[in-house]
């Protein structure tokens, strides 16, 4: 059967689906709830890890001669916690991974608190109005200097407290998630969620009969790898080879673009395993998919926090091409479709 671009469309709705549920790095739990019921309903096998990972296993024989292999994705993004309600009513955050101050300005965020209430509001400057700050261009923006405005009528630290937001609260900022008529894919959090909608058209792609698994394949869908150990617990015992399936780089003196595949040889920690590198390459051109090899230079994964946690295994990182990483991004169908060909012939 033939892996056709449905596939691809069916991943990407799914990703859509993904990216309007909020879950910075910590508040992952829906999104967890999620990914298990979608996987149960593509007929995989799905289980929530006592961190929360979600850890999925397609249908492979009872018995099978070759190690097993893993894919991991994560559904954890970027975001913010409140640090201090100031005296105006204003929340000062903290960002959660690496968001950054300056892409996020004017972003409308969502504030949740532990009780279960949600308040809107929105991420400015300091004495944001420009005819107002003549110092509004120079300002550098950090999150010494941006702060959340609420919708609501809040005027001091009391009146926020009265809300029931405290220290510690989430603040998600909005995806702004859309796929044009193009095909692009433009969201925020592309960075993981697209992968993980991947995973899920690989599981729709199996359930319809394009492929009979030969070996046990799982899938790590992690909720800390945007804090570095998303992948350091709950590996099954019988995986020989783990791949990260995340976003791959676009940018000055790389290959890739947003319409095809990246396969990664080396990032930030050091070279993937070349017999495993070798493979993608290979059944990337077996398959016809249109792919980048590329170096990237500041980049972690989550199968390097498996090797981390002390796991024998072989590694590698694939995924589709993805622009503006940790800000506003943009990827392609095409990209999708390229990493999903290259994943069934991996595994054929």
């Amino acid at each position: 059967m033939e892996l056709t671009k449905n596939y691809a469309d069916f991943a990407a709705q799914k990703a859509m689906e993904l990216l309007a549920i909020d879950s910075p790095t910590g508040f992952t739990k829906n999104a967890s709830v999620f990914v298990k019921k979608t996987f149960e309903e593509l007929g995989c096998k799905a289980t929530i890890t006592n961190k929360g990972a979600v850890l999925v296993e397609y249908p492979a024989p009872a018995e099978c001669e070759e190690g097993g292999v893993l894919f991991e994705a994560h559904t954890d993004t970027l975001g913010a916690m409140v640090q201090e309600i100031k005296g105006d009513g204003r929340l000062k955050i903290t960002n959660l991974g690496g968001l950054q101050a300056a892409n996020v300005e004017t972003e409308n965020v969502r504030v949740y608190t532990r009780s279960g209430e949600v308040y809107e509001g929105t991420i400015q400057l300091k004495n944001a109005s420009s005819h107002v700050n003549l110092n509004y261009a120079d300002e550098k923006r950090t999150f010494d200097t941006v702060e959340v405005v609420l919708d609501e009528n809040v005027n001091s630290k009391a009146d926020v407290k009265a809300l029931g937001i405290d220290v510690g609260d989430f603040v998600c900022p909005d995806p702004r998630s859309v796929i044009t008529k193009t095909g692009y894919i433009k969201s925020r959090f592309l960075d993981d969620k697209l992968s993980v909608g991947i995973l899920m058209g690989l599981a729709k792609f199996i359930q319809d009969g394009g492929m009979t698994l030969k070996r046990k394949v799982y899938a790590m869908v992690t909720v800390y790898e945007e804090v570095g150990h998303g992948g350091s617990t709950s590996i099954p015992a019988d995986v020989t080879e783990a791949i990260s399936v995340d976003m791959g780089c676009v940018g000055d003196g790389l290959q890739c673009t947003e319409r095809q595949v990246s396969i990664c040889a080396k990032d930030s920690g050091g070279p993937y395993d070349y017999e495993v590198t070798t493979k993608l390459v290979d059944a990337a051109k077996r398959e016809g998919a249109d792919y980048a090899l590329d170096i990237y230079p500041k980049y972690g994964s989550d199968v390097e926090a498996t090797l981390r946690a002390g796991y024998d295994l072989k590694h590698g990182l694939i995924g589709p091409g993805v622009y503006a990483s940790h800000g506003y991004e943009r990827s392609h169908v095409d990209g999708v479709y390229a990493t999903l060909k290259v994943i069934k012939g991996y595994l054929n």
